[in-house]
């Protein structure tokens, strides 16, 4: 296929380390070189540290598989995140990350999602109520969709409630300020020195965290009063470990919160929109999965998401070409040898989704956008070794079974009532910081069938 969906121009092989820092700042994923797409493995030195970028399948089932307790989550992308999302279990490790799970997993089990579901749905049907004709901004439509839906399932509160919607907005600002690119990301700082965080990353997170500690406890107020709804919010904090009967308190919900929305929106809304982008630059896919979703039953169920087979590869693809999360960052806690390489304790060992999906030497015309690849061997065989978009192993996103439910959903609700068509001479360029999102927003020509 020659028409490739966009793709970052990567930097020079070898630039100096306040080069790459520079480009770091622009955007994670130009600032890597090439030849990542076809290595094995990679190294990169610097003053004050060694990174390994690791593409080999079975070095990644090590890594995030058969030894995930022994190459935990780095400190230095913690250290961007943490002003936000505090001692939450997407930055926790060993046996406080392994206490929070043990209180959240039951709320994310297969029957959960069934009892999900009708709020996903009133989400996605709000959706398409608020969609316009003519030009949109797809990403702010996908951003607010996928909003709509975390308050629905964790609150039952929809977007529109006032606390709700500026939250939404929050983020948004968050996300823009760029919390990972610190300078504790690059030098290993003592605990006491400021993190050089910029000054909006700091005011954004404490707001935000303001906002969610107010829900978090009206919530708590309407479970000690016998009136709260039996949502993910409520599950949570009734929950109790089984090893010590203890629950989260109140500022430890706040942090799990925040990590929900924060996976749950900004992922989702990546997603959302890269995939309604790639329905508009290739219409013989949008033509299937839109007969797809008009065979729907007008208020679909659970059990008919079954039935948006093209829909789901579609949704798949565009998770590969665009994993709303690039790259993954462990530590080795011991000297590791890998492809004849001794890795020294504390090395950062980097997993990239992006890379890895793209991959040369794995995948069957890799930069290409083909759902139909998934029913070939080669995609199969990719898909159980090369296909990571919501992480692997036991430190696997809670939330995987819950998008790959809200996102064909979704998707389905919004073909069956419009079509998207490209605005020409207007393609987004992807770039990451916290997800893959594009510069400039995502502009397509929405009619309504």
């Amino acid at each position: 296929m020659t028409d490739l969906p966009p793709k970052p121009t990567p930097r020079a092989d070898r630039v100096s380390l306040w080069r790459h820092m520079r480009l770091f700042r622009q955007d994670i994923l130009s600032a890597q070189p090439a030849r990542l797409y076809r290595a094995w493995m990679a190294e990169f030195r610097t003053p004050f540290f060694r990174s390994y970028l690791v593409n080999q399948p079975d070095l990644v089932e090590e890594i995030l598989k058969a030894r995930p307790r022994e190459f935990p989550k780095s400190d230095r992308v913690a250290e961007g995140l943490r002003p936000l999302l505090g001692a939450s279990v997407f930055l926790t490790n060993g046996e406080e990350w392994a206490r929070q799970r043990r209180l959240i997993d039951p709320a994310f089990e297969g029957g959960r999602l069934r009892e999900t579901f009708p709020a996903m749905l009133a989400a996605g049907e709000a959706a398409v109520a608020r969609m316009g004709e003519g030009v949109q901004e797809i990403e702010e439509a996908t951003s607010h969709a996928a909003a709509d839906v975390i308050f629905r399932t964790l609150f039952s509160i929809p977007i529109e409630e006032e606390t709700a919607a500026r939250v939404h907005r929050l983020f948004r600002e968050h996300q823009r300020s760029q919390p990972i690119l610190n300078l504790a990301a690059f030098l290993p700082l003592p605990r006491w020195l400021p993190r050089g965080h910029r000054a909006g990353t700091r005011a954004t997170a404490r707001a935000i965290r303001g906002l969610m500690a107010e829900l978090t406890e009206a919530r708590v107020r309407a479970m000690a009063e016998g009136r709260a709804p039996d949502d993910l919010a409520t599950k949570i904090l009734s929950a109790r470990d089984p090893e010590t009967g203890e629950g989260f308190t109140a500022e430890e919900m706040v942090d799990q919160v925040a990590i929900f929305f924060l996976a749950g929106h900004e992922t989702s809304a990546s997603a959302l929109a890269w995939t309604l982008y790639l329905l508009a630059r290739y219409p013989a896919w949008q033509a299937r999965a839109a007969e797809e979703a008009r065979a729907l039953p007008p208020r679909p169920e659970f059990g008919d998401i079954a039935a948006l087979r093209v829909t789901r590869d579609v949704f798949r693809e565009a998770l590969r070409l665009y994993p709303p999360v690039p790259m993954m960052v462990r530590e080795t806690t011991r000297p590791e040898r890998f492809r004849d390489r001794d890795l020294p304790q504390g090395a950062q060992i980097v997993v990239s989704p992006w890379h890895l999906h793209r991959h040369a030497r794995l995948w069957d015309e890799p930069d290409s956008f083909d759902p139909g690849r998934w029913g070939t061997e080669n995609g199969r065989s990719c898909l159980r070794e090369a296909f990571i978009p919501f992480s692997a192993g036991e430190r696997v996103c809670i939330g995987a079974g819950f998008a790959m439910v809200e996102g064909p959903l979704l998707l389905a609700l919004l073909l069956r009532a419009f079509r998207f068509d490209r605005v020409a001479g207007d393609d987004p360029e992807p770039v990451a910081h916290l997800t893959v999102r594009s510069r400039d927003g995502i502009r397509l020509r929405v009619t309504r069938r």
